[in-house]
């Protein structure tokens, strides 16, 4: 039964509006009391700006590259805060949570003196590591969950089997981790892909991404324009998600990606 309420959630929540959004990018405005036209007018328009094929291979590669980073800065993180006790503990992960609470704003001026200094201003590496401020939080929160399923007896018999750090981590800890890579690494792909703001102050304007261009998209009235951007927006993060779990399964040691067996 849940299973069923599960899968038609996703169908009206996701599904349908994708599909209706797919419909209006390739019809005239909807207009009550006449039927649409059928028209490609939307994705001409979008596509006549030359910047945007550069901006979306621009936001792809950022977006992975975020997703990498939390990837590798969150699992040892999230490691230490499940199965280690020390000192302040809860403190530190009341901490590491603390970005999520300061404006978007605030951060991205003090950021900004910050990469000024370092030479990382304008740069794809300045808003590859400044879009670390608000997905890192998460993907500790997430990857800690994922600890907490895996009992530690499981951990301790690696080492009893003397497996090294790496092939007991691929082995045991990986596979077991996926589910919560998944989630850490959707979150981390989205929120990369839709950052304006801090990409518009630490990119001073020399990394254009696709935020850059769709948001003034936003002052258009013309639906069937939006809705064709929007739809090329979403492919950006559904191409990252998908590149990136293809490489979390080969790394994980599996050669095809398989349905997991209800």
């Amino acid at each position: 039964m849940k299973k069923n309420i599960f899968y038609i959630s996703c169908v009206i929540f996701f599904l349908i509006p994708v599909l209706l959004l797919m419909l209006k990018s390739l019809t005239t405005p909807w207009r009550s009391g006449a039927l649409p036209d059928w028209t490609l007018r939307g994705w001409e328009t979008v596509f006549q700006d030359s910047r945007v094929i550069e901006s979306m291979i621009i936001t792809l590669g950022i977006a992975l590259a975020v997703a990498l980073i939390n990837l590798i800065v969150g699992i040892p993180v999230a490691k230490a805060l499940s199965h280690r006790s020390f000192k302040l503990k809860n403190t530190i992960e009341v901490l590491l949570l603390l970005p999520l609470f300061l404006p978007v704003m605030a951060a991205a001026m003090g950021l900004h003196i910050t990469m000024i200094r370092l030479g990382l201003a304008n740069t794809w590496i300045g808003v590859t590591v400044v879009h670390l401020v608000p997905t890192i939080p998460y993907a500790i929160k997430v990857l800690k969950a994922g600890y907490d399923r895996i009992p530690q007896d499981m951990l301790n018999q690696g080492r009893m089997l003397k497996a090294g750090v790496w092939h007991a981590f691929r082995t045991i800890e990986l596979p077991l981790l996926i589910p919560s890579i998944r989630s850490a690494i959707f979150l981390a792909v989205t929120i990369s892909a839709g950052q304006y703001v801090l990409t518009a102050i630490i990119g001073g304007g020399s990394v254009i991404t696709m935020p850059i261009i769709y948001y003034p998209f936003l002052q258009s009235a013309d639906d069937t324009v939006m809705s064709a951007f929007s739809v090329a927006f979403v492919l950006i993060p559904a191409a990252a998600i998908l590149i990136a779990e293809a490489a979390a399964m080969a790394l994980a040691g599996r050669l095809f990606i398989k349905r997991r067996s209800i």
